[in-house]
Parts: C-alpha cells; structure tokens; sequence
C-alpha cells in the first residue's frame, strides 16, 4: 500500500507528459504542413556526381537550429542517402519520398557540429542551407538541412559536388585560400 499511491502519481505525470508532447508534435505537424517538401523531381535524369551514405539529422528555420521543423519526408531522422546531381541534390530518407533540392536553390553549405537533439565532434555534421519551393509570387523560406556522412572520404566529395553545383551562391569553402 505505501508504494501504491507513488506509483500511481508517478504514472499519471508520465502520461500527462506524453500526452503533451502528442499535441506539441501534432501541433508543429499543422503548422508545418504549408511548408513544401522539397521541389519536383527534374524530368530528365543527370549525371550523378556523388553520393553518400549519411543519417539525416533534421531540417530547421535559418538561424534556429534548435526548432525543427515537421515538413513531410523531413520530420525525423533517419538514415539516408545523399546524391548529388548536375541539377541539384536529391535526398533518400529511409521510409519517405526523395526530397529533391536544385542547385538554384542551395544558398549555403557549411561544417556543423550541433543542431536539435545532435551534437558531434567538431564539424562532424553537413549543414546545407536552401530556399523551400514557394509560389512564384513570393521568395521561397530559407531552411537549413543537417547530415551526418557516415564515411568520411565520402564527406568531401559531396561537399565538392555541392560546391560545384551551387557555385554562384556559395562562398568559398573553409579550406579554398585565396593569395589576394
């Protein structure tokens, strides 16, 4: 009997607390769900100039890397495959429908090493930083998507494809010195 009533308090705050975290998640899923996934994928297939294994982390606003955001195909980690292609970087989430990014659209790429519920060694994750597909009316959301390449030696090869691809909105990478 002395154990009882702890038990049973202890049991309904737990609940109370997945109950909240339910309404939260399906709260942020609404909001979210005007954002668009990724863009149509181009017609005509392009040669492929990397690919990686890597865990997808998360995707969040620019400049809130604590918020993630709940965009469909984009909402949880999970493992992935990073391809990059002369039109632009396709991303396979495990479970969900490639996310298709143009190079048009790349607007960073950057070395991370801490965002929502991840933090790595120092530059241990891939920030790539794009414009969300938006009526043509109106400017695109600037997002910034985080992976983890799984092989190393991979890592700089994708980072070079993006490089390549995105060239006129990047600027230039840590490690590009410059004599001028």
């Amino acid at each position: 009997m002395d154990r009882t009533i702890p038990t049973v308090i202890t049991a309904l705050v737990l609940l109370g607390l997945l109950a909240l975290m339910i309404r939260s998640w399906r709260a942020r899923g609404r909001r979210d769900a005007a954002l668009p996934a990724g863009y149509p994928l181009p017609g005509e297939t392009t040669p492929e100039l990397a690919s990686a294994a890597a865990f997808y982390v998360a995707t969040t606003r620019r400049g809130a890397p604590l918020e993630r955001l709940n965009i469909r195909g984009l909402g949880f980690r999970a493992r992935a495959v990073v391809t990059v292609t002369e039109a632009g970087v396709l991303l396979s989430l495990a479970g969900e429908q490639v996310v298709f990014i143009p190079a048009d659209a790349i607007e960073l790429l950057e070395a991370a090493t801490w965002t929502i519920d991840r933090a790595v060694e120092s530059d241990g994750l891939l920030l790539l930083g794009w414009r969300l597909n938006a009526p043509a009316a109106e400017t695109g959301e600037i997002v910034d998507s985080y992976f983890r390449i799984i092989d190393p030696s991979d890592r700089a090869t994708v980072n070079d494809a993006i490089r390549t691809i995105a060239a006129g909105a990047l600027s230039p990478a840590a490690h590009d010195e410059s004599e001028a």
